[in-house]
């Protein structure tokens, strides 16, 4: 799992006498959880996204993810961190949609074991392109000088950039609910989640919105990418780790489903990092004995029909 997961990120010196020692160090696991789990929810999205709209169970998601923080990597020194936050999912979006338009597309009539084989093969592409073109030894991303240090909250004291990272997340989610919810395209993707055939009779059509859907699922990829690697640094695999901690957020949540999703991520967020502090050894296996446990008791996830009814 990524360093940004196992971070102790807080010095607990100033309160160290008022609260129990276990305290502050459960409050910082608790935190950090929050924060691997919303980086988990936004990469899990876009996955629900494309497979909710599409139908395709996209495998290069990791890859994108990668690409999204190698392109910040890139364009650092010239754009600030605040513009690569913005300008590489963008980047990496256009790039999705490209790929989508001219490869992708072709396969969407055609057995869906073929956008599958698709995905997987893409996503062996991108990884090689990345050492290719930067190396196969990592980066080092430094966290914005306006954001390094600490900052106290009530009795505790948090790291600046995380907290940062935990409310820039949850301004996304509350922005793609809204575009969801709210506006024209987001109805038109709700019901063509639902029934694809009835909005290619009301006369829509759905080519374009399944670009634009592809598109919006990578960017969300690209910019969790970012938004990790002042955490983990950057690596070529570093999107096979978080592709396969995605896969298992949206079969916990329900595939599909937008709420399931962020139940999910929060939750294998929290017992993957508080495993870290109890159950060194089993951290690793945490994820996927949850998934277990729900899918013995739950087949369809927690959230998975609902996704079907988009309440």
């Amino acid at each position: 799992m990524g360093a940004w997961e196992y971070g102790s990120s807080t010095p607990h010196t100033p309160t160290l006498s008022i609260l129990p020692y276990f305290l502050l160090m459960l409050w910082e696991y608790i935190a950090n959880g929050l924060v691997v789990g919303t980086l988990y929810v936004i990469v899990a999205l876009g996955l629900s996204i494309i497979f909710g709209m599409i139908g395709v169970i996209n495998f290069a998601h990791g890859a994108f993810y990668a690409l999204g923080a190698y392109f910040a990597v890139q364009l650092q020194h010239a754009l600030g961190f605040t513009g690569v936050l913005i300008i590489s999912p963008i980047i990496v979006a256009i790039l999705g949609m490209l790929i989508e338009v001219l490869f992708l597309r072709r396969l969407y009539s055609g057995d869906p074991l073929l956008g599958l084989l698709f995905t997987f093969g893409l996503a062996m592409v991108i990884e090689q392109l990345i050492r290719i073109i930067w190396g196969p030894s990592g980066y080092p991303f430094d966290i914005p000088k306006a954001l390094f240090g600490a900052i106290p909250i009530g009795p505790f004291i948090y790291s600046k950039y995380r907290l940062f990272t935990l409310i820039c997340t949850a301004t996304i989610i509350v922005g793609l609910w809204w575009f969801l919810e709210k506006t024209r395209y987001g109805t038109i993707i709700r019901a063509g989640t639902r029934d694809p055939e009835m909005v290619r009779m009301l006369g829509i059509g759905l080519n374009s919105i399944f670009t634009l859907v592809f598109g919006l699922g990578i960017a969300l990829a690209a910019l969790a990418g970012v938004l990790s690697a002042p955490l983990a640094g950057v690596q070529p695999a570093m999107g096979n780790e978080i592709a396969t901690a995605a896969f298992v957020v949206v079969t916990i949540g329900g595939l599909g489903s937008f709420w399931g999703a962020i139940v999910a991520g929060l939750l294998v967020g929290e017992i993957v990092t508080l495993s870290i502090r109890f159950w060194p050894p089993g951290a690793q296996a945490s994820m996927y004995i949850l998934m277990a446990i729900i899918l013995l008791t739950r087949p369809h996830g927690l959230l998975g029909e609902r996704w079907e009814k988009f309440e």
